[in-house]
């Protein structure tokens, strides 16, 4: 979450003496033509500083570069015993992933999950599928006897485990707190990514939890090297931590520590291996976002408003209501701009939601009110399918066996997120929208960009044997809307 504000005021008492000391209009012209040789010499010739490596005002003021050797990767976990034909786009292991910013870390690791459980034990559960769980809990234990300085945060309410994580981290010297979206928002902190050393990041749909390694299917992204991001992203953490205290009241506004410089209308501007990237953080909920950041909510309106010729979208749920106040409403904001863009601008949807076991069948007569829409000979093109995670021998292991993914693509941006798409993750949540706009060459676009490899994920997903076309759907065991 970062920045350096322009002052002008200096530039401004300069003009004035300048100005008072012209009498004749010729002497105001000679003035200003002096002036402007000036300031153009001034803009030519200013000497780049430390803090213009962070970010720096493009040329049309509109954005901010970043002289921040940014790279960015796609980060999946597959469940185990699920196999996909050859010749498919994969990201990186979760777990690698994680290991990876683990040992790379120098002075500082700041997490945030709604939940954690890295062990079996934690849901009383023997299983062996936990033991990169139990590595990951093991090298974050590890941390402070590195002199790394390690700050979690968790939700609550949360999920009822028996987990142990945090007290044995806390013995090892971890900073934990807990932040009580319940009294502020009416919500839960649903946010999960991880900020290393203020300048690599990880953002995606997994919680700290050993089943999200070996049986839950997650996205991710992890950006190396930009500390323009991790430092905006941190400003994030910062307002949960300091949230975290026991007598904390929300700020109205948020202090000027939290705004940003970096959103939907300034973008950072990322140039690495010939791709050009334009990246933000959306967050969510709004009362936790300053003027200056984009709400999360507000990003994914536009992206599907901006879309020309597809929206792909695959997410765990997609209800166009409210799910966990009493009594629920109906709230159709995403719904309504989905329909919008293939109705008025013929643009092709396609819409992945995961069915497991868990899931609510009432999700089911608002997807078939979607499909409903499709109509080739109207050039209205709404597919919807659902992805059915084979739950095989892994019965006993509750809450797996599922897409938890939260992302979607289009032909102009990238977007990957933590919340389900339902009324409460955009009103009351804690949720945090990586977004990312791309251009290269066209070679390059195909190896380089990661818009280019989500789009080839959604596409290995939507034409596997998993996922199932909402027509198609008949009684299967494994999926609670059939």
């Amino acid at each position: 979450m970062n920045s350096a504000y322009s002052r002008l005021d200096d530039s401004n008492d300069s003009n004035k003496r300048r100005s008072t000391s012209c009498v004749t209009l010729v002497v105001v012209l000679g003035c200003l033509t002096v002036l402007g040789i000036v300031l153009a010499i001034t803009v030519l010739e200013r000497p780049s500083t430390s803090k213009d490596h962070d970010t720096l005002p493009e040329e049309d003021g509109w954005g901010n570069f970043s002289t921040d050797q940014c790279s960015m990767v796609l980060v999946e976990s597959i469940p185990q015993y699920v196999k996909y034909k050859a010749n498919v786009t994969f990201g990186i292991p979760l777990e690698k992933a994680w290991k990876d910013l683990i040992s790379v870390a120098t002075h500082q690791v700041d997490v945030v999950s709604f939940y954690w459980t890295l062990t079996g034990d934690d849901i009383s559960v023997n299983s062996s599928s936990d033991k990169p769980g139990r590595q990951i809990l093991k090298d974050l234990e590890d941390l402070p006897s590195r002199n790394v300085s390690v700050r979690l945060l968790y939700s609550v309410p949360s999920v009822r485990t028996n987990s142990t994580d945090l007290k044995i981290l806390k013995e090892k010297g971890v900073q934990v707190r807990s932040v009580n979206f319940g009294r502020l928002t009416r919500g839960v902190m649903h946010s999960k990514f991880w900020i290393v050393d203020r300048k690599h990041v990880f953002i995606g749909s997994a919680n700290m939890d050993w089943r999200a390694l070996t049986q839950v299917k997650e996205l991710g992204v992890v950006i190396y090297n930009c500390s323009s991001l991790a430092k905006d992203l941190h400003k994030i953490f910062q307002s949960y931590w300091v949230m975290g205290r026991s007598n904390s009241t929300l700020p109205q506004p948020w202090p000027p520590e939290y705004d940003t410089v970096i959103n939907k209308e300034h973008p950072l501007v990322v140039k690495t291996d010939n791709v050009s990237s334009l990246v933000y953080l959306a967050g969510s909920p709004p009362s936790f976002c300053p003027p200056s950041r984009t709400q999360d909510l507000e990003a994914i309106l536009s992206i599907i408003s901006d879309a020309q010729r597809f929206v792909d979208v695959a997410v765990m749920e997609y209800f166009p209501s409210t799910r966990f106040e009493k009594p629920q409403r109906y709230w159709p904001v995403i719904d309504d701009a989905i329909r919008t863009a293939a109705f008025e601008k013929k643009v092709k949807i396609r819409l992945l939601v995961s069915c497991g076991r868990d899931s609510d069948p009432s999700m089911l007569p608002f997807l078939a009110s979607l499909a409903s829409m499709d109509s080739p000979r109207h050039d209205i093109n709404i597919q919807i399918k659902v992805y059915i995670v084979p739950v095989g021998n892994q019965s006993d292991i509750p809450y797996s066996r599922v897409n938890h993914n939260k992302y979607m693509v289009t032909d102009k941006v990238a977007y990957v997120g933590t919340s389900n798409w339902s009324g409460d993750y955009f009103l009351t949540t804690a949720g945090v929208g990586l977004v990312i706009s791309q251009h290269a060459p066209h070679p390059v676009w195909k190896t380089k960009a990661l818009q280019s490899q989500l789009r080839a994920v959604f596409d290995r997903d939507w034409n596997s044997e998993f996922a199932v076309h909402l027509a198609d759907l008949k009684h299967h065991p494994d999926c609670a809307l059939s």
